[in-house]
C-alpha cells in the first residue's frame, strides 16, 4: 500500500510532461494510442474512487496478487470495452482536456488512497478486498500503464524503481515461477506480461533456468505471456 501514492504520483506527473503531439503516438498497449492510455487512467482513477467508497462487511476473497485474472491471450483492442475507451479519449479533442480531467481526478483517487483504512474491506468486481490490498494491486497497474505510456517516449521518466521491484514480484506470483536475475525488473514486466517477446538470449535463459525444477523459469517461459485483467 505504501507504494500506491508514490507509483500514482509518477504516472501523472509523466502524463502532465506530455507534449500535445505526444498524445497521437502509439503507446504500449495494442491498439491504444497514448491519449486511449491516458483516458483509461482516468477510468482507473474513478474506479479507485468508486472502490474505496463501497465498503462491506464480507470476508476477503482475493488479496493483492489473486485480484488478477489471467486471460488466455494477450489484449488486441478490439474488445468492446478497449474500443469504447478509444471513442471516448476521441471526443476530448484537445490533450489539455484529458490532461485536466486526470488531473482532476486523479488527485482526488491518491488522496481517498491516503485516508483508506489498509483494513477496510471494499468490494470491486463482484470480490472483497481488504483497501490495503486492493491499493497493492494497483501498484502493478499504474507500474504497467507507466511502460504503456512511455513506450515510444523515452525522453520521459521511467517508473520508481521500489514499484518496479514490487511489480516484478506480484507477477512473479501470479506466474508461480521467478524470472531469470539476469532480467531487470522492467524487462521482466514487459516480457512477462507479452508486451515484447524475448531476444533470443532472453529465450535460451528462460528456458536454461527450467532444470531448477518445478516453478523454475523453465516451467514459467510455456506460460508466458500473462495477460493481466
Amino acid at each position: 500500500m505504501d507504494l500506491f501514492s508514490p507509483s500514482w504520483s509518477a504516472l501523472r506527473a509523466a502524463v502532465a510532461e506530455l507534449a500535445d503531439e505526444d498524445f497521437a503516438r502509439p503507446s504500449g498497449c495494442a491498439g491504444w494510442l497514448v491519449r486511449d492510455l491516458v483516458c483509461h487512467l482516468v477510468i482507473d482513477a474513478q474506479d479507485v474512487l468508486i472502490t474505496l467508497a463501497t465498503p462491506t462487511e464480507a470476508p476477503p476473497t482475493r488479496d493483492a496478487v489473486t485480484y488478477w485474472e489471467v486471460a488466455g491471450t494477450p489484449p488486441t483492442g478490439d474488445d468492446p470495452l478497449d474500443a469504447l475507451i478509444v471513442r471516448l479519449a476521441a471526443a476530448y479533442q484537445e490533450p489539455w482536456l484529458l490532461k485536466f480531467h486526470l488531473d482532476d481526478v486523479g488527485s482526488a483517487a491518491g488522496r481517498a488512497a491516503g485516508l483508506a483504512d489498509p483494513g477496510l474491506r471494499v468490494s470491486t468486481r463482484d470480490q472483497v478486498l481488504t483497501a490495503g490490498d486492493y491499493l497493492s494491486a494497483y501498484v502493478l497497474e499504474w507500474t504497467l500503464h507507466h511502460l504503456d505510456l512511455i513506450a515510444h517516449l523515452p525522453h520521459l521518466a521511467e517508473p520508481p524503481a521500489e514499484g518496479l521491484a514490487r511489480s516484478r514480484a506480484m507477477l512473479e506470483e501470479i506466474a508461480g515461477g521467478a524470472f531469470p536475475a539476469s532480467f531487470s525488473d522492467k524487462d521482466a514486466l514487459l516480457v512477462g506480461t507479452g508486451r515484447r517477446g524475448p531476444t533470443g538470449p532472453e529465450a535460451a535463459q528462460l528456458g536454461a533456468a527450467g532444470a531448477g525444477g518445478p516453478g523454475a523459469a523453465g516451467g514459467l517461459a510455456a506460460r508466458l505471456p500473462l495477460a493481466l485483467g
